[in-house]
């Protein structure tokens, strides 16, 4: 997995946990933790018509997502990398369908459909790589 990039992801929406000590299992929890805090406050942003926010809320998720996917190794994962890949890619168009559309069904889909993925991810156990 490329855990470089996916940190650099988590840093650029400025969220306010320490990426530098976390291990590579850590970080990927963090990140779907983060897309799932942003689409459901994009979610009330959308309900109290707050259009600037919303867009940049499901513009952090959308980033958030996509260094989920740029964490997935093709050579590593195999075909499980391969639907995660189109699953995220999934999730990112129907983010910027719900930020279009200011559909909050659409954002429900998404953060039901992480939320299955960070809750198979929370039961691997952990590896901790040689520093």
């Amino acid at each position: 997995m490329n855990y470089s990039s996916a940190a650099r992801q988590y840093q650029q929406v400025n969220v306010q946990s320490s990426v530098v000590d976390a291990t590579p299992h850590r970080l990927i929890q963090m990140l779907f933790e983060g897309a799932l805090g942003r689409i459901a406050q994009a979610k009330g942003a959308m309900l109290r018509s707050d259009v600037a926010s919303k867009g940049e809320l499901i513009g952090k998720a959308v980033n958030i997502v996509q260094g989920l996917q740029g964490s997935l190794s093709d050579t590593e994962g195999g075909d499980l990398a391969a639907n995660l890949d189109q699953l995220y890619d999934y999730i990112v168009r129907t983010l910027i369908a719900a930020n279009r559309n200011n559909d909050p069904s659409q954002l429900d889909e998404c953060g039901r459909l992480l939320g299955e993925i960070k809750s198979a991810w929370d039961q691997l156990p952990e590896q901790r790589e040689a520093p």
